[in-house]
């Protein structure tokens, strides 16, 4: 494959960023309809109930599946950058045997282990057999993730966007019927058919470019073993993420109430997945690139660093203004009765600045192959979001456990950076701290003013940060991508 240069390299990484980036923003449109309709319908408790049954099922499909969505794609894209066709059809028929019965596994266990998952998830009422029931959503969680795997592996990345939005608007077809009419009774056979939903649109795309093929004779499931023990590796590691979200969620509902859990839950979702819209094509585009540049330290270097400074530049702007218009956003987003989590999710988004930063160096383990030092850090940070989760909470309530997810990220943060120059020689840039210079010190003043209360002045102050932020970053741009020109070429035609 052939490489690219400089500028057209920081093109792509922003192409492709914008692009997932923007995809990610319209499903979260979408999703901020659904959501608020499901606020106004279910209420905090309902909200709860929901974050429950999602955790809990993704924390069985990440122990089941193996980790073949991540391992699926390091393989597969070594032999697309090889072009080396056979290769290529090869693997894919691999992905899809091991999806297969990983999605058989995950759908009997989860039904075998109901009763225990009612047991571990809730101290009133009786939920077995809605786990039953939501047993599908684990082996369709499955397939659709080795259907995933593969565009990911061969760069068919277009046809992943269009899933993503034709699965938030058909999400919320399904759903606001579902629980206008069912209430939180609707939950369940919502969450199954919106998994067949994503299996359908994403087999759709995949199955045109590789007919579907499987193979389980003993010597093909042997070869696939290699995938699996690197797989098994990354799973672990998710898995650990998942117990430690769960353990949280779990402390909160018993410690506090159904409604405080629906309240950090919405908190979370905000932060980590509204506020992190821009990281969508880490895991699509960029892990794929890594892995193929992996074995040349100079060159995946060169290629974090440059993915560090591009996240920095994009989500910086972003996050100043979103932490402005929270105070406006969640009554607008969900309802007056969310107000009180406004305050956990402003200390929040301060930490979405090392997730920036840290996101592109933790793909380093994974594209290297090396499962057991991802399965460190990833079991450092469980450990700490879990203590820190708690004592924050202890200390100061929702507010607090706001403050110890802040907390952990940046420690996780400081820990990924030296860790990744100890075991493989990673060096951050000039252009990287230069660019942290610049943007952390205009998010910290925007959170400084959150203290001054809503006013004229705060929201003055606050745009003009956000310009001023939008401002350094599109500076950086011009000079590193030839993004000026393109645009003018294109009004010139």
């Amino acid at each position: 494959m052939h490489k690219l240069d400089n500028s057209s390299s920081y093109s792509h990484i922003i192409k492709y960023t914008g692009l997932f980036g923007g995809v990610q923003m319209l499903t979260i449109i979408i999703a901020m309809v659904r959501n608020k309709f499901i606020a106004m319908l279910l209420g905090p408790s309902g909200m709860g109930l929901l974050s429950l049954f999602n955790s809990t099922t993704k924390m069985v499909s990440d122990a089941t599946g193996l980790g073949i969505q991540t391992s699926g794609v390091r393989n597969l894209s070594a032999a697309f950058e090889e072009e080396n066709k056979e290769k290529i059809e090869h693997e894919v028929r691999l992905i899809r045997s091991w999806s297969l019965l990983t999605a058989i596994l995950g759908t009997l266990l989860c039904i075998v282990l109901s009763p225990c998952l009612n047991d571990w998830t809730f101290s009133w009422g009786q939920h077995t057999l809605h786990f039953v029931l939501l047993s599908p959503v684990v082996g369709l969680t499955a397939l659709t993730g080795g259907e995933m795997a593969i565009l990911k592996g061969v760069r068919h990345l277009k046809p992943l966007a269009v899933v993503s939005v034709l699965h938030a608007i058909i999400a919320l077809i399904i759903s606001i019927p579902l629980y206008f009419y069912l209430g939180e009774s609707g939950i369940v056979p919502s969450l199954v058919l919106m998994a067949v939903v994503m299996m359908v649109l994403t087999i759709y795309y995949s199955w045109r470019i590789f007919p579907f093929r499987v193979s389980f004779n003993r010597l093909f499931m042997r070869e696939g073993m290699g995938m699996i023990r690197l797989g098994i590796g990354f799973v672990a590691s998710t898995l650990v993420i998942s117990f430690a979200e769960f353990f949280v969620r779990s402390f909160l509902n018993t410690q506090g109430s159904l409604e405080v859990l629906g309240l950090y839950n919405t908190g979370y979702m905000i932060t980590m997945i509204y506020g992190g819209m821009v990281f969508a094509a880490m895991e699509t585009d960029y892990f794929p690139r890594l892995s193929a540049e992996a074995n040349d330290r100079k060159a995946a270097n060169v290629l974090v660093n440059k993915q560090i400074e591009v996240s920095l530049l994009i989500v910086s702007p972003l996050l100043v203004l979103l932490i402005i218009l929270l105070p406006i956003l969640v009554p607008l987003l969900f309802s007056g009765r969310f107000m009180d989590v406004v305050p956990m999710v402003q200390v929040t988004v301060l930490a979405l600045y090392m997730r920036a930063m840290k996101l592109p160096l933790a793909y380093i383990p994974l594209a290297k192959g090396d499962s057991l030092f991802f399965l460190l850090m990833e079991s450092l940070y469980a450990l700490g979001y879990i203590l820190l989760s708690i004592v924050g909470f202890n200390l100061w309530g929702l507010f607090g456990a706001g403050v110890g997810l802040t907390v952990t990220i940046v420690l996780d943060f400081l820990i990924q950076f030296v860790c990744m120059h100890i075991r493989y020689g990673f060096k951050v840039s000039k252009r990287v701290l230069s660019m942290a210079a610049s943007q952390l010190p205009i998010g910290m003043a925007a959170y400084a003013i959150t203290w001054m209360g809503e006013s004229v002045t705060y929201y003055l102050l606050g745009l003009l940060l956000t310009a001023l932020s939008a401002w350094v970053s599109f500076q950086s741009l011009k000079k590193k991508t030839r993004l000026l020109n393109s645009i003018k070429q294109r009004f010139s035609k």
